[in-house]
């Protein structure tokens, strides 16, 4: 399911778009954030798949040479046990996998290469000799290998491209759809004929709790700015990256209109998400300039929190 940091990422790359666009409707830069979330949740099946087409790949390969004029022993009798791994089975014939790769229209038919380089690097990867020269399998070693493979391409630059090519909506989104999979794969058991998918959103609560932060930031966008520039005074304004602007205007809109998301937890991801998306030093900036906020609205009561230990 897509977290609700993701959905913070969302909300703030399209308030980016939009500022930066000097686009006027508010009701088509909400319908891109709606949009971009649900290719989020896209690349999910799409990564699911990815495995499925690695195995078909190996298994055309084994067959290739079978058909060699002086084919050898391993030839004819090749390695099956990566063909055979029966979670990338699972996953292949699951209906409700396969039910919703087809209504999504998701294919890696136009990117052979991606799962041929994939493939290839595959076998010089240390889990996959481990793997396939194991004296023993298990249903358990299976689903081990295929959490392994997804895990080895967290940071794989080629398929991060390739998946850019495919969506421009997909970018930055790897990490996440991996996590997403991986969490699927390791509720597999040898017993299961069908794969539990992971609902889209944990809480039915959370895409309105990201169109109402999009919308909330983009009408509080200069008054959030006023407060953020009264802490930014003895800074060179030049040098405060716009990011940071945004973060922080979109931070102080999710800190007074949520009353149920803990002050806590409103700073801990905005300075986890400018870790990655501003500056190397954002996030201590972030930090000191949202601590001084709440400070001043906890004392105005302009941050209103209902529930235990939320503030």
């Amino acid at each position: 399911m897509l977290s609700r940091r993701l959905l913070r990422i969302k909300v703030v790359k399209n308030l980016y778009a939009h500022l930066k666009s000097g686009s006027t409707s508010l009701k088509a830069s909400e319908k891109n954030l709606i949009e971009s979330i649900d290719k989020a949740y896209d690349l999910y099946f799409q990564m699911m798949s990815l495995i499925v087409e690695v195995a078909r790949y190996a298994e055309s390969r084994q067959e290739v040479a079978k058909q060699k004029k002086l084919p050898t022993y391993e030839d004819l009798n090749p390695n099956r046990r990566f063909v055979d791994n029966a979670v990338v089975n699972l996953l292949a014939t699951s209906d409700s996998v396969c039910d919703e790769i087809a209504r999504r229209r998701l294919s890696w038919a136009n990117h052979s290469d991606i799962v041929k380089d994939i493939y290839n690097r595959m076998l010089d990867s240390d889990f996959y000799k481990s793997y396939m020269s194991a004296s023993v399998n298990t249903f358990s070693d299976d689903r081990r290998f295929v959490e392994e493979f997804y895990t080895s391409l967290n940071e794989d630059e080629a398929l991060a491209e390739t998946l850019d090519e495919m969506s421009l909506l997909w970018n930055d989104d790897l990490g996440f759809a991996i996590y997403m999979v991986v969490r699927t794969v390791s509720t597999l058991k040898q017993s299961h004929t069908e794969v539990r998918i992971l609902p889209q959103f944990k809480s039915d609560d959370d895409l309105e709790f990201a169109k109402t932060l999009f919308i909330k930031a983009l009408v509080q966008y200069e008054d959030n700015q006023e407060i953020v520039d009264r802490y930014t005074r003895n800074w060179d304004v030049e040098r405060i990256a716009f990011m940071d602007n945004l973060i922080l205007a979109t931070a102080i809109a999710e800190l007074t209109n949520f009353e149920s998301i803990p002050v806590k937890v409103t700073l801990d991801e905005w300075i986890e998400i400018s870790k990655y998306y501003s500056s190397p030093t954002s996030s201590n900036f972030i930090n000191g300039v949202l601590d001084k906020v709440v400070e001043e609205f906890k004392e105005s009561g302009r941050i209103q929190k209902s529930g235990r230990g939320l503030l």
